[in-house]
């Protein structure tokens, strides 16, 4: 039975609370701020936090300064492409892995872990090489191909760890009313997996949509690049506009945002179901 927390209990855990929000939220409120502030304000001696004088219209600015809006729509082709591939292929792998027993098991499954120690960086000057012999490296495809392969092995041990929550009497009930080893995966396993599965799409979109090096080193057509690269375009030799910098930063948060908020109820439940031993 668990204990009832005192008054004093409840209010230091809602002034916890509230003080980890404060501090998460707070470089998206100096975002915010900064993004609404004139040229004159961004390099005054006596800058403040707040705008002196509102300038709202730096957030509509960014459409007409730089081709923003093909920047986003780069990023959401790539992270859906690649969440969708990732799934695509992490279900019937994490599925032979929670489900078969074969030789080499135990091997691959450390593998997957190991594929995870190695960053995109060290791996950069061969990803590009293959890239160019494929003539993939100035696409969208190539980078929709790579994120999904980075993202994978994630994808695998996370589906695996939700399959072995569900039962395999369950499968085995499907078989016997006439369903094949497929059938059941789909009618059956898949509806009772839609948790953790869930889960590994917004993890694996999230990496998507953040990533930086590879599509810095593989794109050079401007109309080509994702949002997290062509928000360079604000970067200039002498003078940078901070303004439409955190203007356009704040815009990319928000697929990502607006993805949470419509699954986030299956979050908790799919990570948990991830965290079986097995």
């Amino acid at each position: 039975m668990n204990k009832k927390r005192t008054p004093l209990q409840q209010t230091l855990l809602y002034l916890f609370v509230f003080i980890v929000c404060i501090v998460i939220l707070y470089p998206y409120f100096v975002m915010f701020t900064t993004a609404a502030k004139t040229d004159a304000e961004m390099y005054a001696a006596n800058m403040t936090i707040l705008p002196q004088q509102w300038q709202w219209s730096n957030f509509l600015g960014i459409w007409s300064a730089a081709p923003v809006f093909k920047y986003f729509l780069n990023s959401l082709v790539v992270s859906g492409g690649a969440t969708f591939l990732a799934i695509l292929c992490g279900i019937p792998a994490a599925y032979a892995m929670a489900r078969m027993r074969f030789k080499g098991k135990t091997f691959f499954l450390g593998a997957v872990i190991v594929s995870q120690m190695f960053s995109p960086v060290v791996l950069l000057v061969g990803i590009y090489k293959l890239m160019v012999s494929m003539h993939l490296s100035n696409s969208l495809v190539g980078l929709i191909l790579l994120n999904a392969a980075f993202n994978q092995a994630f994808a695998i041990w996370l589906l695996r760890g939700t399959f072995l929550t569900i039962s395999a009497e369950m499968e085995q009930a499907a078989m016997i009313d006439g369903c094949g080893t497929v059938q059941a995966l789909i009618r059956v396993v898949l509806p009772m997996a839609a948790p953790g599965i869930i889960t590994t799409l917004i993890f694996v979109f999230i990496n998507s949509w953040n990533e930086y090096t590879i599509a810095l080193t593989l794109i050079q057509d401007d109309l080509l690049k994702p949002i997290t690269v062509g928000i360079n375009v604000f970067y200039g030799y002498n003078f940078i506009q901070w303004q439409y910098l955190f203007a356009t930063s704040l815009f990319a948060t928000i697929p990502v945002i607006v993805l949470f908020l419509c699954i986030e109820k299956h979050l908790v439940a799919g990570l948990t179901a991830g965290g079986v031993k097995g």
